[in-house]
């Protein structure tokens, strides 16, 4: 089995560096866990947004589901979607 990678998420938050590296990372990977750092957030609702942001600015074929403070990133597959409902009710299911 193929261990899943992971990064740690620092004080500078998700800055275009980090996200370029994920994006690196996830070329050849469907899964990254990120650990949120206290010096990044320090509620549940700022590791939200940071989740949000590094998913907005990933691109639509990710997902993000979020346990504490860490954040687990999905790549899903490349498919053409007939409507939005469909496109959300496969990112449900994704998790």
């Amino acid at each position: 089995m193929k261990q899943i990678k992971k990064l740690q998420l620092g004080k500078k938050g998700p800055s275009p560096e980090f996200i370029e590296q994920l994006k690196n990372i996830l070329k050849n990977e469907k899964i990254i866990k990120v650990s949120i750092l206290k010096s990044a957030c320090r509620n549940i609702e700022e590791a939200e947004k940071i989740g949000e942001k590094i998913v907005e600015g990933l691109g639509k074929n990710f997902i993000y589901r979020r346990i504490g403070y860490v954040l687990t990133i999905k790549k899903l597959k490349k498919i053409k979607f007939k409507s939005p409902q469909a496109q959300s009710q496969l990112q449900q299911q994704a998790f």
